[in-house]
This record gives structure tokens, sequence and C-alpha cells, in this order.
């Protein structure tokens, strides 16, 4: 598989780029691999700044639409009589092409997916994307298709933007629904699509309200403007349920106005189709300040590493100003050292706190999650006691995979939003310890694994024949006329053709006890099959949930102690630095104070620079 294309980056990103590259270059000049190690994990984050936005919404509103209107290519498929089935990624390429993304095992038997976990891929060409990504399209070769990845060369994704096209909704407990929630709580942008042809419904507001919980940016988009006449009417309405709490703004427009202005360049139609202002917000608006959040961040790494070394040569330029004072110098830097030293123990606060942290949420989230399964699990009683499993049984497991979707989303929202509070109290620990200014580490938001479950829990569940119900009806009806005959034999009594009657009144009786059993014994066959398959997902959620926070807790351990590490060494050369200057004689003094004085001034220049990278 070729290498993905480095995409043209903005000015934020290219300024930071820039001022990395400056912060490299002193790093190797003044020896400090460990520092450099840092910024190059940092400057790799600045070559792939991607920025997503997922587009949302129910069934056939015209999410696919607006995604080909948005990027001026029909590359996601369109039609009345299909919906979008699996997710389709649009990012930048130098050169148009497209890729199945697959779930299990590799298809030359490897091991499932790919470096890291990710799925594996297979090439397809770019007119053949309808084919898979539709429902009921083509099987792949493969195995299950879980994405389509597509690559165009569009100014809009060069800067490291992905517009992902995702399935419909199908209502908010559906598993179409949790794995749009699940797109979204990655999502830097969701665009919730929704037609012109009625209001925002109950189920619709349930998903706003979710995906606003999870993601900072939500928009409503009103599409088919140029199909409703009463529209303006439809936006007003929908205006006055999205203000108040939702606080999520309307933007109204018409992907067919869109490609015919897209096709004559009609700037005037571009401007009614109403797709000028969303093309704003999401290349100012909302690429814009991904980009300059990306920047600052890697401006802030700059300006620490800048300011360790900084520290160490002001320390010893102190010592050789005032020979005088270079042993209260020494004695700053030794208290500094103790402190230092003090952060790399595993008795150290952060640690303590990181590690009280992570046990406490292992337990608090499969405490959730039992309870989650166990609240499905209720529920799931109580409606197979009001069917029966051979009528109803496929749209039973239907509902239960779609609930267990629901529910473990939730779970992980849980998980995130825990492990982010946890990683905040880790850092200001680490801050108030060190006393220096540190940035937080960002904890990667684990990826839901709702989708990764397929647990067969189909039962046989079966009716009776129509002669089955015949045999059980004769043979009840048999044995009642035979009993009764007996017994009015033994009193002397001749029944005759009322043993007939009794027949046929002990086989209907038979029959509806043996229906009454084949259900019970159904609907216990399908209790079992629904607690397996909860069992199952309870199982392999846990283990997951633990193995993310197994992680979380790896990655805050390693960044903190890697920090320590480089505190350490800048205190270490400090100290060294500082007693050397003792020793020096007033000639070394003066020419050692010069060289200082350039890099000091050099370094600093290099702050104000980090500093005025998103200005």
């Amino acid at each position: 598989m070729a290498a993905h294309p480095e995409p043209a980056r903005p000015g934020a990103l290219a300024r930071a780029s820039s001022v990395v590259d400056l912060g490299l270059q002193a790093c190797e000049a003044y020896g400090r691999g460990d520092l450099a190690s840092r910024l190059a994990a940092t400057k790799r984050r600045l070559a792939d700044p991607a920025v997503h936005i997922v587009v949302a919404g129910e069934f056939k509103q015209g999410k696919s639409s607006l995604v080909n209107a948005l990027l001026g290519a029909n590359v996601c498929p369109v039609d009345d009589d299909v919906a979008t089935a699996v997710p389709t990624y649009v990012r930048y390429g130098q050169q148009p092409r497209a890729e199945l993304l697959f779930a299990g095992e590799s298809p030359d038997g490897g091991s499932p997916g790919g470096p890291a976990g990710e799925p594996h891929r297979q090439e397809i060409p770019l007119d053949q994307v309808r084919r898979y990504a539709v429902e009921h399209g083509d099987p792949a070769p493969a195995g299950r298709v879980v994405g389509v990845e597509v690559w165009l060369p569009r100014t809009m994704l060069a800067g490291g933007m992905v517009v992902v096209d995702t399935p419909g909704v199908g209502g908010l407990g559906s598993a179409h629904a949790a794995a749009s929630l699940g797109a979204v709580s990655l999502a830097h942008a969701v665009l919730f699509v929704t037609d012109a042809s009625q209001e925002l419904t109950r189920t619709e507001l349930d998903f706003l309200r979710r995906a606003r919980e999870l993601c900072d940016t939500v928009v409503c988009v009103l599409t088919k403007i140029d199909f409703y006449p009463a529209w303006r009417r439809i936006r007003d309405i929908n205006l006055r349920h999205l203000s108040g709490s939702l606080d999520v703004p309307l933007l109204a427009v018409s992907s067919s106005l869109r490609a015919r202005a897209v096709k004559a360049n009609d700037a005037r139609l571009n401007v009614e189709s109403g797709f000028a202002e969303l093309v704003q917000l999401v290349t100012k608006q909302v690429g814009g300040n991904a980009a300059d959040r990306l920047a600052a961040e890697a401006a802030a790494e700059v300006t620490a590493v800048s300011e360790q070394i900084i520290g160490q040569f002001e320390a010893e330029r102190a010592a050789l100003a005032d020979p005088a004072a270079a042993q209260a110098v020494l004695d700053q830097l030794n208290e500094t050292k103790r402190r230092v030293e003090s952060l790399r123990s595993a008795a150290a606060k952060w640690s303590q706190t990181l590690n009280d942290g992570i046990a406490d949420l292992n337990a608090d989230i499969d405490h959730d999650l039992r309870t989650r399964i166990r609240k499905i699990t209720q529920e799931a009683d109580d409606a197979i006691e009001n069917i029966d499993p051979a009528d109803a049984w496929a749209e039973m497991e239907s509902w239960l995979q779609s609930r267990v979707s629901y529910e473990v989303l939730a779970n992980y929202t849980l998980l995130r939003a825990r492990a982010t509070e946890l990683s905040e109290q880790v850092a200001q620990h680490f801050r108030e310890a060190s006393g220096g200014m540190l940035h937080p580490v960002g904890v990667y938001d684990p990826a839901p694994v709702a989708s990764k479950v397929r647990i067969e829990s189909t039962v046989e569940l079966e009716k009776m024949k129509v002669g089955k119900q015949a045999m059980v009806a004769l043979r009840s009806a048999y044995g009642g006329a035979i009993m009764f005959t007996m017994l009015g034999s033994l009193a002397g009594i001749a029944l005759g053709p009322l043993s007939v009657g009794i027949g046929l009144v002990m086989g209907r009786k038979g029959l509806r006890d043996e229906k009454k059993r084949q259900l019970a014994q159904r609907r216990a066959q399908a209790k079992n099959a629904m607690r397996r398959y909860c069992d199952e997902v309870n199982f392999v959620m846990g283990k997951d949930s633990r193995d993310t926070l197994r992680r979380i807790q790896r990655q805050l351990r390693d960044h903190y102690s890697g920090l320590a590490e480089e505190l350490t060494r800048s205190n270490a050369e400090a100290l060294t630095a500082a007693a050397e200057a003792a020793r020096r004689s007033q000639a070394d003094r003066e020419k050692r104070l010069r060289d200082l004085d350039a890099e000091l001034a050099r370094l600093r220049q290099l702050v104000k620079m980090a500093a005025e990278v998103v200005s």
C-alpha cells in the first residue's frame, strides 16, 4: 500500500513546524537528545494533522449528497433505493483512490487488523465504492467491510481534514446510532443532517443532545430546501427546538444547487445553495480551530524544551557573573535536584494519584458495565415473556445488539471522561511538585469496540407444524376417549358417542397444554441465548476496558517519568556547569558569559517565535 501523501499545511501549522525544526536544531547543538525525541514526536503529529468532521443523521436525509456537494465530487453513493451501510472516510490525496477496511482476519490468514489493531485494507477502483458502501451491496471477498477510505485531491482536505459519511442513525437505540455516536466521540465537529420535509423529531433531538455532550462543535444542516417550498417554516421551527439548552446552530442548504453551481462555476448560485456559509464554517472555524490547537500544542512543547535549556544556562551564568554567590546557586540547584528526584520515586504524589486513580477507574467502569448489562438482561426477560420467540426472535436479536451497543458506548463515554479527569489531576500534582509549568498529557479517546463483538446467538425456535399438532391432538383425544370409556365400563355405564365428544375435548386441552409447554420452552431457550450473549459482551468489553485503562496508565506514567528524567538531566548539567564556573579564571568567565548571553538570546528568540505561532 502506498504511503499517505503529506498534505499542504495552513499557516499556523506551517509556522509551528518551522519552530519545531528550530527547536530540534537547538537540542542537537546542546546535546539534548532526550528533548529532541520529545520534539520529534511533536513533528510527527504536525505531519498528519487529521481533523475529523462527522456527517450524521437519520436514513435518507441527504448525508451522502451533502458530502459530495461539499467536496465537489461524487464520492459517496447516492440512491433513492439504498442507504449507506458503512462509514466512508474522505481525506486528501494527490491521486484519487479508494480502499476497503476489513475487520477480522486478513485475507492471507494472518493476524486480524494491522499495526496497533488497525483494520487491514484492500485497494479497490474508485468507481467500485458504491458496491461495498451501501446496504445489500456486493459482499467483499476478504471478509466483513467496516469502512471505505477515499483519497481525493481537494484543497479543502489539504490541511488534514477528514470528512466521514456515516450510516443512518435509525433511532437513538439502534446499532447504527451507537456507531455514529462512537465516531462523534472522536470528531472535531459534527454536521447533523435533517431534511426540510418535517421538523426535527424526538429521536433526532435526543441524538443531537448526546452528540453535543461528546463533541464541542455540532451544527445542524437542513437539506433539500430546493425540494420543499415550506422549508423556511421548518427552519424556524427547528431553530426553536435547537435554542436553549442545546445551543446548536442551523444552516439551510441545497446539495443539488451546489452541484450545479460547482459545475457552472456560478458564485451567485453557490451562495443561494447555502454552501458558501457551510464551507466557511468547515474550513475556517472547524479546520482552522483544530489547526490552531495543534499548532499551539507544538509551540508549547518548543517553549517547555527551550525553558529547560534556558534554566540550565541561567544557573551557570549566575555562578559566573557573581563567583561569591556561586554557593547560593549550587544550594538552590541541589534543592531542585532533591525535588526533581522525588518526582521519580514511586512514592511521588502524581504516581500515587495515577495508580490509585486507575484502580478506582477499573472498579467503577466494571461496575457501571455490569449494571448496564444487568438492566438489559431484565428488560430482555420482560420482553421475552410478552412475545413468542418463534415469531419475533429476529427482531429480538436486533434489539438486543442495538441496546448493548448503546450501553457499551455510554460505558466508554464514562471511561473517557473519567480518564481525562485523572490525567488533569496527575498533571496538576506533577506541576505542584516540580514547580514548573507543565502541560497535561492528552489521553487518547478509547475507541468504542461495540462493533467488534459479533456473537452468534441464533436459537433454533420452531412452532409445531400442522401435522405434529394433529398428532398431539389425536394422541390426547384417543387417550381421553379410552380413559373415559374404561371408567364407564367399570361403572356399568355405556358412554357410546359421548366418549367421542369427551375425546375431542381432551384432545383440544392436550394440544393447548403442549403449545403452552413448547412456548415456555422457547422462551427459556431465548432467555438462555440472551444471557449467553450478554455474558460474552460483559466478558469481552470488560477485558477491553481493562486493557484501555492499562494503556492510559502506561501513557501517563511514561509521559511524566520522561519529564522527570528530562528535568533531572537539565538540573544535573546545570549543577556541573555551575560548579565548573567557580574554577574558571577571570578571562574564561568573561568569554563564557558572552557565549551564554548569545545562546540565551537565541533561545529567548525561539520562545518568542513559539509564542507568535498562533497569534
